[in-house]
This record gives C-alpha cells, sequence and structure tokens, in this order.
C-alpha cells in the first residue's frame, strides 16, 4: 500500500530549506511513500532542483500563497491566512489526498487549524499533543498533554489517559499498556484536586478492565519506563518537554568544551544516542478526525524526518482507524462526563 503525506514545507525556522531534503531522504529510506509537498510552488521547485529531485515520480507540489509565520496570532493563521502551506497541507489529509500532515509550524496555529478543518472525534473535547519520550528500558514513554491544553479539569485528563493508551497500542503493539498519571509524590494524599479526581476516574476505569491504570508517578519515572504512557496537563507537559531538551542540549555542550571532554563524548556516543532529541521528533495531535504531526519548529533535517517517520508508521498501522473505533468505545458520553467540576482559571 502507498502512504501518502502532505508536508507544510513552509512552517518552522528553516522552512524549505530543511523539510524538503528531509523529504528526499526519507523517500530514500520508504519505498512505500509518496509526499506531497505543500508551499510557495517557485520556491519549492528551486530547492527540489538545487537537490536534483525536480523529477522524483513520488514527489509532488501542491501550490499554496500564503505562510503561516511563527509569530503569527491563532486569528490570523484560522481567519486570515486561508490559503496557507499550514491550512492546505491539512485540507489535503480532510480531501483523502494525503494519509497524515506533517507541519514544524507555529503549534497554537496547527492545532487551530487543524480542530478547525478535521473536526474532533466523537466526544473528545480537546486534542492534545503526545510525544515520545526515552527510558532506561529501551522502549518509548509516551507523554501527554504537552502544551495544547494548560487549564484542564479532570475528565480532559482522562480523556488523554484513553487517547494515550490507544496511541501506544496501535503503534507499539502493546495490547494493554499501562497508565501513569503525573504527581508530585506516589502516596494518595499527594497532588491538586485536579490529580485526585482524575485518579478517581482511571481507578474506576481500572477496576471495569477498560484501562490499565498504574497510579501516581513521578517525573523521574517517565525515563525509567515505570509505565507505557504518561498523563499530565498541558502546563506541566511542555515545561517538562521544554526542559528534557535542555538538559540534552548541556550534555552535547558540555562534551565540546575541551579535547578530554569530546574524547569522553565519543566514548560514550552510543548511550548519548538515546537521549539525542531529534530521534524522538514528531508530535501527534491526538483526538482528531485525521492524522496530524507536529514537528520541533527549530528541526533540522534529521529531526524534521523523524517526524515524516512517525507519520507514516501511524497510517501504516491504521492508528487512525483504531483510535476512532477505541474511543468510541472508552470515551464517556457526554451526558456521563464526571469530575467536571473543577475549574482551572477557563
Amino acid at each position: 500500500m502507498t502512504i501518502k503525506i502532505s508536508i507544510d514545507c513552509m512552517g518552522g525556522d528553516h522552512g524549505p530549506s530543511v523539510t524538503i531534503p528531509a523529504a528526499i531522504s526519507f523517500l530514500k529510506q520508504e519505498p512505500e511513500a509518496e509526499l506531497v509537498l505543500v508551499g510557495i510552488e517557485e520556491v519549492l521547485r528551486a530547492e527540489l532542483k538545487k537537490h536534483h529531485a525536480d523529477s522524483n515520480p513520488r514527489l509532488s507540489v501542491l501550490a499554496a500563497s500564503e505562510v503561516v509565520a511563527m509569530d503569527d496570532p491563532v486569528e490570523v493563521a484560522l481567519r486570515r491566512k486561508k490559503d496557507s502551506s499550514m491550512r492546505v497541507a491539512i485540507d489535503a489529509v480532510k480531501d483523502g489526498r494525503a494519509h497524515a500532515c506533517v507541519s514544524a509550524g507555529n503549534t497554537g496555529a496547527l492545532m487551530a487549524v487543524s480542530r478547525y478543518v478535521l473536526k474532533t472525534l466523537a466526544n473528545v473535547d480537546r486534542p492534545a499533543i503526545c510525544t515520545m519520550m526515552p527510558n532506561e528500558k529501551g522502549t518509548p514513554t509516551y507523554m501527554l498533554d504537552l502544551g495544547a491544553n494548560v487549564d484542564c479539569e479532570p475528565h480532559h485528563l482522562h480523556q488523554f489517559a484513553i487517547m494515550g493508551s490507544v496511541l501506544f497500542s496501535a503503534m507499539e503493539g502493546v495490547k494493554r499498556p499501562t497508565i501513569g498519571l503525573l504527581n508530585v509524590g506516589t502516596e494518595e494524599i499527594k497532588g491538586t484536586e485536579l490529580v485526585k479526581a482524575t485518579a478517581s476516574l482511571l481507578r474506576a476505569d481500572h477496576e471495569r478492565g477498560l484501562l490499565n491504570f498504574y497510579g501516581y508517578v513521578e517525573g523521574n519515572d517517565i525515563f525509567k519506563g515505570t509505565t507505557n504512557v504518561v498523563v499530565c496537563d498541558g502546563f506541566v507537559g511542555n515545561v517538562t518537554l521544554k526542559a528534557v531538551e535542555g538538559v540534552a542540549h548541556f550534555f552535547k555542550s558540555a562534551f565540546k568544551e575541551n579535547l578530554l571532554s569530546m574524547l569522553g563524548g565519543l566514548l560514550a556516543y552510543g548511550s548519548l544516542k538515546k537521549l539525542n532529541p531529534k530521534s524522538y521528533n514528531g508530535a501527534s495531535l491526538l483526538g482528531l478526525k485525521g492524522l496530524v504531526f507536529k514537528s520541533h519548529g527549530g528541526a533540522d533535517a534529521f529531526s524534521f524526518e523523524w517526524a515524516i517517520r512517525r507519520a507514516f508508521d501511524a497510517a501504516k498501522y491504521n492508528v487512525q482507524e483504531q483510535l476512532s473505533a477505541l474511543i468510541a468505545e472508552l470515551m464517556p458520553h457526554d451526558s456521563e462526563v464526571p469530575g467536571s467540576t473543577i475549574k482551572q482559571g477557563g
């Protein structure tokens, strides 16, 4: 089966100078893929020609006349730039011309446009951003939400847990993935009212055999691989993600300080690769009626290629169909949304 991925080539800090080399490299690794390159046509064709890929039959160009800048307000992306590369790439998923979309563009704009164009799955209030983290066991830890929803109520976190569980199961082939709720301790008395109320919902699902809820986990459990999925609100998740990226860059700079440190870095290269955030680029926007993947805005070609890989694998493993079916089965209906009385500021 040929899998088509639409790529917002103009998004991110670097645009076509990164997205197109990444696309070309990915096609060399994956013979079952076709890529739809979306953006300013003359710019894309010039970049393709520069890389001697203008006649590649598995690369096509889909023209868009506008670009969503990294600092554009959501309103501008959603209402004024209706022919942006971001919007056209997402439209390709909605229209069936692509199985998934990848963009390194403005996160808020990508979420808003994706939600507007594709809509959310039944009974999903808010889409969430889910990504992979490395752990000691050599298997990924899926974590969500990473910034889409700063203010949450218990039923939102409950929904994130269901979506994360379904995604992990589909992508990693694990039937009942374990779910941890991020907290400041593992004791039941610890945590905010939001966390405690969410835990009650997840325990009820565990008792009914719907979810495999492990219980509370702490920040260090993410990298121990204590659970397959870690759930938190978008504020905590985004802070955690940025802290991890900062630590990774700190290690990288530390090993460049002098000749001895460079030698040490060379000796530890194999182990340090596990901490390379570039290898984990590509976050899924879960809860939409279509597959959309977000790359880091500052991604280089190597990193962006990983985001394309994530989108390709999700389409290949029919993640969207599994998400739709299992979320419909597991997600509480509108008339039975418990624990929604806690307000978190909006």
